[in-house]
């Protein structure tokens, strides 16, 4: 198994920390997915907000649609997560 270095919330700081603590409110916790950019803040919060923009935003797919998709790919996968 990969071993990628990564940052603890409770060691976040700056920028880290803020988007971990963005994480948290929105969904009470930070996701393993997320520790894996802890190195490269910056790029986190790039990566959250087109994560946002493609399941929340406007399109013609409903929210259980854009579920659905996200989980038949992690399927097709092989992907756990």
């Amino acid at each position: 198994m990969a071993w990628i270095e990564t940052i603890e919330p409770d060691d976040a700081t700056g920028r880290l920390r803020e988007e971990y603590e963005r994480a948290s409110r929105r969904a009470g916790r930070v996701a393993g997915v997320l520790k894996i950019s802890s190195l490269a803040p910056d790029i986190l919060g790039r990566w959250v907000d087109v994560y946002l923009a493609v399941m929340f935003g406007p399109s013609s797919l409903t929210r259980v649609e854009r579920e659905l998709a996200a989980v038949v790919v992690s399927h097709a996968n092989d992907c756990h997560y």
